[in-house]
Parts: structure tokens; C-alpha cells; sequence
């Protein structure tokens, strides 16, 4: 079946993908560990596995839950076990093939194992100079993996946004590993379409790497993802629109931050093509609705850093909406979906929020530095509900300007938490509602 018909027949089928990895990729027959990754259950498990990852890529959704494993005998619940660095852990109870279906990271272990996995960022430890000079291109997500014991895995899959197509070589691809003596490069076993494999691994912060030879100029192929969020608002519906590589933390960090500004990720399909590194799109829509800005370009920024997006509004939304992105260069189209009105009705019925007054001054701190006038009133509410003692209230008052004044008090109770905002965002409103209405206006 060639990627066109897998193509037609995942977007045609409502099915689900299995949450059970079958069983027939173990020998039970087969008396060592060793032996039941090997032989003809090996060359069968790896076309079931190399299956189901198209089934990944080709059924994009988001609601893979991020605490679950497929696995040999059902779902493996993974545990966050610390959610500012995103680590989690969890037990791979018997021998066979394991995968975690949000990031596509996958493992095939020998016999039972724990393991604990971080997400890593590529700008803290491979710098955009350093890329540009050797020529490397980011190509996947960056983990860190320990496994108890390790020798208990066989191999490691690390997922990967390259498309081997075209010029792509399979020697460009390389594993970095990040230790104490800095980075080292390891050839994987093998390049598969949406991982490369490493047997018999060690463990280490890792992720892969493109390496091209200097002053050559080719147009690396990628799979990419197109996310949609819709914030609802009565009057004027305001649409959000990324085009990013598929890498799972930078669309998880998307995700994240879209929600804490109450947007609604829908579902739409990956593109129809690989894209290029580098190239530029254009977005468009059929309700000839403002978009700003009309072109994105298509590279690498790692999660955390700020993601580009298209931005327009589209009123009461009365009538479906069709969005296109067309490559610039070529005039051809790469991606399309419609908006029908009851989408977003499902999609705020299915993630219903309610206003943060906290998010709100956290949104709109320049604004707010900029815009708020006297804040006597307001250091005095804040001083009697505790929020602000007179040391501190003494030193807003003391700054120069009342820019300084504003930016001191708002990063001051910032940084004392949700409760503290919610305080200070409820005197603004009494105090200044005509400011805090425009501002909400312009944040819908």
C-alpha cells in the first residue's frame, strides 16, 4: 500500500488505533529473552510496528494521552513524576514493544524494565551558530532516557520529522547524545520513515540530528503539523493557526499555552505533502477575512521559545470557513480544511473554560505598564487585602515614571500567584473598567 492509499484510508475511517500492541510480536515457544526479538517474530514485529507508526502520522490527533504506553498486554500508565520538567515514569512489565503514541517514541525490551523520560530543549544545548556553521538540522524531539537495567532493552525508536524522500540520505541521520563531556555522535542501526533505531542503547539525553555536507543546498523534506485553536467570544471568534514540524513537546508547549489564553485546539489533518525547511506558505480562507500575517515560514524553534501563527477573526461565525495554505514558491496547495460553525460549538462544549483575571495581567502586562494611570487607589486595596505590604507599596511609589510604577507593581504581584492577580485584576476593573473592557476586546 503506498502512502497516497494509506493516506485515503486513514482519513476515510473512524476507527481508533489498537490500544493493544499483538501479542504475536513475543514468542511465548521461544525459551530466552533474547530470542523473542529475533528471527521471524522480529522481521514481523518491525512491519507491525512500522504500521501502526504511519497509522500515527496519518491518523494526527489530540487527545494521545500523555500518560499512556501501548503495549503487548494493553495500556502502560506512565507517571508525571515532575511537570515542570516534564519527566515521567513508569514499568514495562514483560518482553515486547512498547509505545508511547503522543511523541512516537518507542522501545522494545527483553525482558521487564523501569524507565524515566524528560523532555530536553535543543537551544540549551546546541546553539543556532553552531547548526548553521556544521550544517546540522534539528530532525525530532530531544529525550532524556534512563532504563533499570538497562541491558533489559533491546532498542530504542526515536521518533523523527524527516520525509526519506527525494535527495534525503539515510547516512545524514545521526543520534546526539548531550553527557558531561559534551556531545557525542552515534550512527543508528537503522533510519525507518518516522524513527531511526538504536539496539542494545545507552542512555542519555538524546534526540536526532541531520548532518549535510558543507555547501551543499538541498530542500529537506519534513512532515509537519498545521494546529488550529479557535478562542470563542460571542461577537468575534478570533482563529490562531501554526504550521510547525511534528515535533510532540513543540506542539504539547503550543498546546499548553494556547489553553492558558482559553484557546480550542481542533482537529484538522497533517498536510498533504512533505514540506520544505526553510520555504514560506501562504495562508488563506474562503470569507476573505484578514490575516495577519499572511505568510509563514517553515523552521525550527524549540519549545519555549515564541511559535509564529496566523491570526484572524471571523465575527459570530455564521457561515463555514475554508482555509488553505499554498506553497509560496509553487503555487501549489499543501493543506485545507473547513470550519463549520458546530465545530467550534463542539470544540468549546468538549474544553470549557471560564475567565482568568490572572491570566489576563499576565497577557497583558506591556498593555497594562503602559496604559494604567493612577494607581494610589489601587496600592491601597491591594496594601489591605494583604497583597502588598508597606515596604513594598513604598517601592512602586518611589519609581520615577509611572511606566516604572506600573512595571514594578505588575511583576511584584506576579510573581506572589493567581490569587495575588486575581486581586489586582478585580480593583483595575473597578478602578479603570473602561481600560480592562478595550483590553479584554483585544485579547478575544
Amino acid at each position: 500500500m503506498d502512502k497516497k492509499e494509506r493516506h485515503e484510508k486513514s482519513s476515510s475511517s473512524d476507527e481508533e488505533l489498537p490500544r493493544r500492541i499483538p501479542t504475536s510480536s513475543v514468542s511465548e515457544d521461544q525459551e530466552s529473552s533474547e530470542e523473542q526479538v529475533s528471527g521471524a517474530v522480529y522481521s514481523e514485529m518491525h512491519q507491525m510496528i512500522s504500521s501502526i507508526y504511519a497509522e500515527l502520522h496519518f491518523m494526527f490527533k489530540q487527545d494521545y494521552k500523555y500518560d499512556q504506553f501501548l503495549g503487548p498486554e494493553g495500556n502502560v500508565d506512565a507517571e508525571l513524576i515532575n511537570k515542570s520538567a516534564n519527566k515521567y515514569s513508569l514499568r514495562f512489565p514483560t518482553a515486547g514493544w512498547y509505545l508511547w503514541s503522543a511523541t512516537g517514541l518507542g522501545f522494545v525490551v527483553r525482558d521487564a524494565v523501569t524507565v524515566t523520560i524528560a523532555f530536553g530543549s535543543w537551544s540549551q544545548h546546541l546553539g543556532l551558530d553552531l547548526q548553521h556553521h556544521e550544517q546540522w538540522l534539528v530532525a525530532g524531539p530531544l529525550f532524556a532516557v534512563t532504563a533499570e537495567p538497562e541491558e533489559a532493552v533491546a532498542e530504542i525508536h526515536l521518533p523523527h520529522f524527516i520525509s526519506l524522500q527525494g535527495e534525503v540520505d539515510v547516512s545524514w541521520f545521526l543520534v546526539a547524545h548531550f553527557k558531561d563531556e559534551g556531545m557525542v555522535l552515534q550512527r543508528p542501526s537503522r533510519v525507518e520513515p518516522f524513527y531511526a533505531v538504536l539496539e542494545n542503547p545507552s542512555f542519555s539525553l538524546m534526540g536526532i540530528l541531520l548532518r549535510i555536507a558543507r555547501g551543499t543546498r538541498l530542500s529537506i523534506p519534513i512532515t509537519s503539523n498545521t494546529l488550529l485553536y479557535f478562542h470563542p467570544h460571542p461577537e468575534d471568534v478570533k482563529f490562531h493557526l501554526y504550521l510547525v514540524p511534528s515535533d510532540a513537546l513543540l506542539t504539547k508547549m503550543i498546546d499548553d499555552e494556547e489553553d492558558r489564553f482559553c484557546g480550542v485546539r481542533l482537529q484538522t489533518s497533517p498536510s498533504m505533502q512533505p514540506l520544505t525547511f526553510g520555504a514560506r506558505y501562504i495562508v488563506s480562507n474562503s470569507a476573505h477575512l484578514e490575516i495577519i500575517p499572511t505568510e509563514l515560514k517553515l523552521s525550527y524553534r524549540s519549545p519555549g521559545e515564541i511559535q509564529p501563527f496566523s491570526k484572524f477573526y471571523a465575527g459570530q461565525m455564521k457561515e463555514p470557513i475554508q482555509l488553505e495554505i499554498t506553497d509560496k514558491r509553487h503555487g501549489t496547495l499543501v493543506w485545507k480544511t473547513v470550519v463549520k460553525p458546530v465545530d467550534l460549538q463542539l470544540g468549546a462544549a468538549s474544553a470549557p473554560r471560564t475567565f482568568s483575571g490572572a491570566v489576563f495581567v499576565r497577557e497583558n502586562h506591556r498593555q497594562l505598564q503602559a496604559r494604567v494611570g493612577d494607581l494610589k487607589g489601587v496600592l491601597d486595596d491591594l496594601q489591605d487585602n494583604e497583597v502588598l505590604t508597606e515596604n513594598e507599596k513604598e517601592l512602586v511609589e518611589q519609581a520615577k515614571t509611572r511606566q516604572s510604577k506600573n512595571d514594578t507593581l505588575l511583576t511584584m504581584v506576579e510573581k506572589k500567584g493567581d490569587r495575588a492577580l486575581e486581586l489586582l485584576f478585580r480593583r483595575l476593573s473597578e478602578r479603570d473598567p473602561y481600560l480592562v473592557s478595550y483590553l479584554r476586546q483585544l485579547s478575544l
